[in-house]
This record gives C-alpha cells, sequence and structure tokens, in this order.
C-alpha cells in the first residue's frame, strides 16, 4: 500500500503536470491516505469548477467518478482520530521555527507515520520538506 497526499489523488482525476507519471505509479500498489484527503479532493475537485477550468458537466462526472471509486474501495481512507489529533499536537512542539509544517500537510504526514509508512507521496514541496520530522520519506515522481 502507498500513501498519497491530495495533490496526488487529484491528478488520477486531473491532468495536472505529471498526472501520467502518478497514475502509473498508483496503478502498481493500493492507495491510501487520510480521511482528509478525501474532503481536500473534492475541495480541489470544486476549484477546478469554480476557476473555470471544468465545466458544471464535467465537475459532476469527476465527482461522481471519485465518490464511486470511494465506494467501491478504490482508495484506503485512513481515520482522523483523537490519537492522530495528539501526534499532530506532539510534532508541532517538537518542531523547530524553522520548519513551514501546514495543517493539511501536518495531518497528511501524521497519518501516515502513524499507519506505519515509510513514506509520503505528493507533489507539495513543504510536505515534502516536513516529512522527515515525522521520520517518513517524502517521494515525488513527478
Amino acid at each position: 500500500m502507498i500513501y498519497f497526499d491530495t495533490s496526488y489523488i487529484v491528478r488520477l482525476y486531473w491532468a495536472d503536470p505529471g498526472w501520467m507519471t502518478v497514475r502509473e505509479l498508483a496503478a502498481t500498489d493500493h492507495v491510501a491516505c487520510c480521511l482528509h484527503g478525501r474532503v481536500e479532493t473534492i475541495a480541489a475537485l470544486h476549484r477546478k469548477y469554480r476557476d473555470g477550468h471544468a465545466s458544471s458537466k464535467t465537475f459532476r462526472i469527476l465527482m461522481e467518478q471519485f465518490e464511486e471509486d470511494c465506494n467501491h474501495g478504490g482508495f484506503t481512507w485512513l481515520p482522523y482520530s483523537p490519537v492522530l489529533v495528539s501526534r499532530l499536537a506532539a510534532q508541532y512542539l517538537a518542531a523547530s521555527p524553522k520548519i513551514f509544517l501546514r495543517t493539511g500537510d501536518a495531518i497528511h504526514l501524521a497519518c501516515a507515520a502513524l499507519n506505519g509508512f515509510q513514506a509520503i507521496y505528493s507533489n507539495d514541496v513543504h510536505l515534502l520538506k516536513a516529512a522527515p520530522h515525522f521520520g517518513i520519506k517524502g517521494l515525488d515522481v513527478i
């Protein structure tokens, strides 16, 4: 199983730069993500619509496909739990002021680490730089 953050999951549905490489990687194993990433993906697809990159029809088709994939085991959605929140608090307490750690990134990193992943796949430079603070590798295949 491999952990994708939202930037990679969106590339499974939208042809952002590097989408083919991300899809090839996804085909090699089952994809996991924190449940928070499911909501982020919905928001990201809506942003494509809001910004005029996707028509109303395209947005609805993307949402239907994503929901179908979610409901039929296309992803393993890992829980956002009190244990995860405690891990986040501990990581922030231990973080140097030089670590740029946004909430969404911290959720993904803590979730991946808590669930035993050795690496997280992302195209987010801040997440990738913060990954070692959580004891995991940040990887970008794009």
